[in-house]
């Protein structure tokens, strides 16, 4: 049944983000202490990607692999790019049988910093290209309606027919053709 499905796959959701939570704290005050936040996003975002591998994903519960090996694999794979504080994560995470949860730990560990940095991350989807002083506008006119530093990521998406679409945090703006349109369907149907 899809809602029994649906209802799994939040608690499953729920279970990883309590786990990763006290991960995530702690390297993200680690990273508060050296004063190195990019660092770490970097490594983490690194792991993620091993992690959600759908190969690495079979070895998290193959009873013939141990936690000694799994974490290996995760060395072995990022190699030298990985620092000694984060490799010893990746033993501690293997060793209490986490490595699955290095996704959501990355994850939380981003909102811990852009808490910290006072920054929000923005994505605008927009029908057509967007040029670079276009986006420097809306920068402008998020940061300055969210009080917050903004990091945009635009992205094009053909479907919206025009206009585009602001998403900032709880924020989002639709200013789509595609809305307009839907809206005016409903009002007509109405």
């Amino acid at each position: 049944e899809p809602n029994t499905t649906c209802r799994d796959r939040n608690y499953i959701l729920a279970e990883l983000s309590n786990i990763a939570r006290p991960y995530a704290r702690a390297v993200f005050e680690l990273a508060k202490a050296g004063a190195d936040y990019s660092v770490w996003s970097e490594q983490l975002d690194m792991l993620a990607v091993v992690a959600a591998d759908p190969n690495v994903g079979d070895l998290f519960n193959n009873p013939r692999v141990s936690r000694r090996e799994l974490a290996l694999v995760f060395t072995d794979v990022c190699g030298d790019r990985l620092d000694g504080n984060v490799k010893n994560l990746v033993r501690l995470l293997a060793q209490n049988r986490r490595l699955h949860a290095l996704p959501a730990i990355a994850e939380q560990y981003e909102h811990l910093r852009a808490e910290a940095e006072q920054t929000v991350q923005a994505e605008l989807e927009s029908a057509l290209p967007v040029s670079d002083t276009q986006q420097q506008r809306i920068v402008e006119a998020l940061s300055q309606r969210m009080g917050r530093r903004v990091e945009l990521t635009v992205k094009t998406n053909k479907e919206l027919l025009g206009g585009a679409v602001v998403r900032a945090g709880d924020l989002v703006i639709d200013g789509s053709i595609r809305a307009r349109l839907e809206k005016l369907a409903t009002a007509i149907s109405g």
